[in-house]
């Protein structure tokens, strides 16, 4: 395969997967903000900063309000990781490998594209935001479920797996850091009942409160959704479920082209050094430091896969 071909579809389900992960982002800054006194300036900028668009609205925004920055993260066209812009760009991605796409699969993420731009044509009301960040999620769902049924399990499909756990990885580690390392008001309030409630509230933005109860009971505690969204093999956004796909089809590539490389290498790093511990030892640690490390290797792991595969050679 044309590495320019894998970049498209890696980048593709990268940038797909990065809409449902904002529209998620900005659900858990509304909960999160109800359940805070005041404005909830510094609510929203944690969630802008998890996001990495903090310093664009800061060069465009005086001030942070809510509905500015539910615009910036949806819509601003000045902002090139809005839901609007990376949606718009993993179109362009699949209309640039459309031959190695079913045309199921083409025709669910043009359509998405074009829902997508009819919702957000004009600033969201917030009557509307459910409606329209409910939208992202399914078109996302109908998107992966056309790939899942139509697709072969082959290279292709592989690099489009590959994008889609680096990235999902990326997004539950920064929801992580944005409840644990800038929205509890003080160190009094760790155990708290508003320490609890943001738990709860960072587990719903994963859609992940059914899974936590049948798992680990009806009991919400920060250490076990730590546990719960890190360390759990069955959850489909915990880091170490995430961690294992990449490592698994970055694996059936190796087997496909018969060669290991030093993106290889670095997965089956990140899944040994940072999956191999217990929530206690991270909580040792520092859940913040462990995060930031995590964060850290997905990027460097990225950045060899392109490398590796020539995505612009």
């Amino acid at each position: 395969m044309l590495g320019k071909t894998a970049g498209g579809l890696f980048w593709m389900a990268r940038l797909l997967e990065r809409a449902e992960n904002t529209s998620r982002m900005i659900e858990t800054g509304q909960r999160i903000a109800l359940t805070r006194a005041g404005s909830g300036a510094d609510d929203w900028l944690s969630v802008l900063q998890a996001a990495a668009v903090a310093y664009g609205y800061q060069q465009k925004h005086t001030e942070v309000l809510p509905e500015l920055a539910i615009d910036w993260m949806l819509r601003d066209p000045d902002n090139p990781s809005s839901v609007m812009a990376v949606v718009t760009q993993a179109r362009h991605n699949a209309r640039l490998v459309r031959t190695a796409l079913t045309y199921e699969a083409w025709e669910a993420v043009n359509s998405f594209w074009m829902l997508l731009k009819e919702a957000l044509a004009r600033k969201v009301a917030t009557r509307d935001l459910p409606k329209v960040l409910s939208l992202i999620r399914e078109r996302n769902a109908l998107v992966r479920g056309a790939i899942l049924g139509t697709m072969l399990r082959n290279e292709i499909y592989d690099f489009i797996r590959i994008g889609t756990f680096i990235e999902r990885a990326d997004n539950t580690a920064r929801i992580l850091d944005v409840k644990y390392y800038v929205l509890l008001p003080s160190a009094a309030a760790v155990g708290s009942r508003l320490d609890n409630v943001q738990w709860d509230t960072i587990l719903r933005s994963v859609s992940g409160e059914g899974g936590y109860r049948l798992t680990i009971g009806p009991d919400v505690t920060p250490m076990g959704i730590a546990q719960f969204l890190i360390l759990d093999k069955r959850m489909p956004r915990s880091l170490n479920f995430c961690c294992g796909k990449l490592r698994d089809n970055l694996n059936y590539l190796a087997t496909d082209y018969d060669l290991r490389l030093s993106c290889h290498h670095q997965a089956d790093t990140l899944c040994r050094r940072f999956m191999s511990h217990d929530v206690a030892a991270i909580f040792d640690y520092g859940l913040h430091e462990y995060v930031q490390e995590v964060l850290g290797h997905l990027g460097r792991l990225s950045k060899q896969i392109e490398i590796d595969y020539r995505f612009y050679g």
